[in-house]
C-alpha cells in the first residue's frame, strides 16, 4: 500500500442545483440544497484512501460544526487526521456551489484553510520525508505551495501540484514539482508567454494538460500524447478533478507507467461524475479495476 500525504484545503460545500445558472443581478429558483463535505484538499485525500492508499492529511479547520463534520468524514473514509488541527477562533473553509446547465460554477472562502502555512506544514516534515507521493493545490497560502515545492525537492520526494485555482506559479516551483496537472484554463495561467504545445514540450513527462471528456495530454520526448477519457452519464462534475489527481497520484506511486496512470485516472474521474456531489461519486479500487 503506498504513502500518500495530501497537504491542502478542507471545506463544506453549500450546493445549490438550479436549471439555470443565474445572471448578475438576477434571481432563479433552485432545486435542491444540500451540505457536504470538500475542498480540494479533502477530495484528493478521500479519493486516495477510496482508491486504496494509506492517506495522511496535513490541513486546518474551524472549531465550528463544520470543523467537526469535516474530521469526522475524514475518518470515516480511513484518512488520517493527525495533522489536521482545528483552529480556535476560525470559521472552516466553505465552498459555494450552482449546479446547472451541466456544469458548477463555485465561490471558495478559504477561512481555516489560511492557516496552513509554511511553519504549520514544517511539523510534519518527518511524515511527508516517508511519503511515496505528496499532493498539494492551490486553495493555500502561494508561499505554502512554494515552500513545500522546495521541501519535496530536498528531501527527494515525489510531488504533484494540483495548479487550482488558477494563479502564476514561478519557475522554481514548475521546475522543483515532479508532475503538475493544469485544466486547459489553469496552463493559459501558467504558460502565458507560450502554447500549451511548446510548454508541455518543455516538461515532458511532467506537464499533463487536462481537457475533461476529451482526457488528458502530454509530452512523451519524442510526440504529444493524448489519453482519452470515458463516456458516461454526468450528474454532477464537482470534484472530477480531484479524483483523477488522487488515481494519478495513487497510480504513479505504485509504479505504474504515465499511459497507465493516465487510463487510470480518467477511469476514476468518469466514474466520479456519475452521482451527486464532490465526493459522493468518487469510486473504489474494485470500482475502477472493473471499469478497465
Amino acid at each position: 500500500m503506498v504513502k500518500i500525504v495530501v497537504i491542502g484545503s478542507s471545506s463544506m460545500d453549500l450546493v445549490v442545483t438550479s436549471d439555470q445558472r443565474p445572471g448578475a443581478g438576477e434571481t432563479v429558483l433552485g432545486r435542491s440544497f444540500k451540505t457536504v463535505p470538500g475542498g480540494k484538499g479533502a477530495n484528493q485525500a478521500v479519493a486516495a484512501a477510496r482508491l486504496g492508499a494509506e492517506v495522511y492529511m496535513i490541513g486546518c479547520v474551524g472549531d465550528d460544526h463544520y470543523g467537526t463534520a469535516i474530521l469526522e468524514n475524514f475518518k470515516q473514509n480511513g484518512v488520517d487526521v493527525t495533522n489536521v488541527e482545528p483552529i480556535t477562533d476560525t470559521e472552516s473553509g466553505t465552498a459555494h456551489i450552482i449546479l446547472a446547465e451541466g456544469d458548477n460554477s463555485i465561490v471558495v472562502v478559504k477561512g481555516a484553510n489560511d492557516s496552513v502555512t509554511p511553519h504549520y506544514v514544517k511539523k510534519s516534515e518527518s511524515l511527508i520525508k516517508q511519503a511515496d507521493m505528496v499532493l498539494i493545490q492551490q486553495e493555500i497560502p502561494e508561499e505554502t505551495v512554494e515552500y513545500v515545492s522546495e521541501l519535496c525537492k530536498e528531501l527527494d520526494v515525489p510531488l504533484l501540484l494540483n495548479p487550482a485555482p488558477a494563479r502564476p506559479l514561478s519557475k522554481e516551483v514548475i521546475d522543483s514539482a515532479s508532475y503538475i496537472t493544469p485544466n486547459e484554463h489553469e496552463a493559459a495561467v501558467l504558460f502565458d508567454d507560450r502554447s500549451t504545445e511548446s510548454a508541455l514540450k518543455q516538461y515532458p513527462n511532467k506537464v499533463f494538460i487536462t481537457e475533461g471528456k476529451n482526457g488528458a495530454r502530454y509530452f512523451d520526448g519524442d510526440k504529444e500524447i493524448t489519453v482519452p477519457s470515458y463516456r458516461v452519464e454526468v450528474i454532477d462534475t464537482t470534484g472530477a478533478g480531484d479524483t483523477f489527481n488522487a488515481a494519478l497520484a495513487v497510480a504513479l506511486a505504485e509504479g505504474k507507467s504515465i499511459t497507465e496512470s493516465l487510463q487510470f485516472a480518467n477511469r476514476a474521474a468518469s466514474l466520479s461524475v456519475t452521482k451527486f456531489g464532490a465526493q459522493g461519486g468518487m469510486p473504489n479500487r474494485s470500482e475502477v479495476e472493473e471499469c478497465l
